[in-house]
């Protein structure tokens, strides 16, 4: 590229050279002066050049660099205890929940099964955080291993009720599925019917059939379900 702009301003010399002992023949101008205002031509040409070259190089995309990523903010241990303290609240009134609610049972048996392997594993896990869970902030590696014992439980807790979820009375044989079944209509019998003597016969219905299907070994109704049935057996409504 230098070389061609060099052959272009030598050439552009010449012509002017020529143009000017053309005219200077003729008596118009004198050939120095002539050739003064084409070398000025010729320089501010090639600054012309050259500024245009810096400034398209000036112009090109920058390569794009990712940015660091953000540095964590530390967690002081006292809050990362209070906060999984919380948390471990909020699974074990969750946990309480399905085992105090017989239709929830019956609907995901699974999920109170512990020979079902997500099932026994949540159960490891949620025993090991309540055997460390205190009072008061512990010492900082009592306290991180508290944390990382909720957050076990809580992984186990979804996988356990996602698979109770996929399984609902799949593992059931055909009768047992409809025993279950019926089981499930009599507490909803019971517990939308208006007539007292109505609710009462399905609530004694649905023990008796559920106490025959525990012997079996069919459904795993916890004590607490068990004993939500027997109050609401004796004339009061499940909450």
């Amino acid at each position: 590229m230098a070389t061609s702009a060099a052959f272009f301003a030598i050439g552009l010399l010449m012509w002017f050279f020529l143009a000017a002992v053309a005219l200077e023949v003729a008596g118009e101008m004198p050939v120095p002066v002539f050739l003064g205002i084409a070398l000025l031509f010729v320089t501010r040409h090639r600054r012309r050049r050259r500024r245009s070259r810096l400034g398209a190089a000036g112009i090109a995309p920058i390569p794009y660099r990712q940015p660091p990523p953000p540095r964590p903010v530390p967690v002081r241990p006292e809050a990362a205890w209070a906060r999984a303290m919380e948390r471990f609240a909020a699974l074990r009134g969750e946990y309480a929940a399905y085992e105090c609610d017989p239709m929830a049972v019956l609907r995901l048996p699974a999920l109170s099964d512990v020979t079902v392997p997500s099932t026994g594993r949540f159960v490891e896990a949620f025993a090991e955080a309540q055997a460390l869970e205190t009072d008061a902030f512990p010492p900082v590696g009592h306290a991180s291993t508290f944390v990382a014992a909720v957050e076990r439980a809580e992984r186990a807790w979804r996988a356990a009720r996602d698979a109770a979820e996929r399984i609902r009375l799949s593992n059931l044989a055909p009768e047992e599925r409809n025993a279950v079944e019926r089981v499930i209509k009599l507490l909803t019998t019971a517990r939308d019917s208006d007539n007292d003597a109505e609710r009462l016969t399905a609530y004694a219905r649905a023990r008796s059939e559920l106490a025959r299907l525990d012997r079996a070994g069919v459904i795993h109704m916890p004590r607490t379900a068990q004993a939500a049935l027997e109050v609401a057996g004796r004339g009061q409504l499940p909450a």
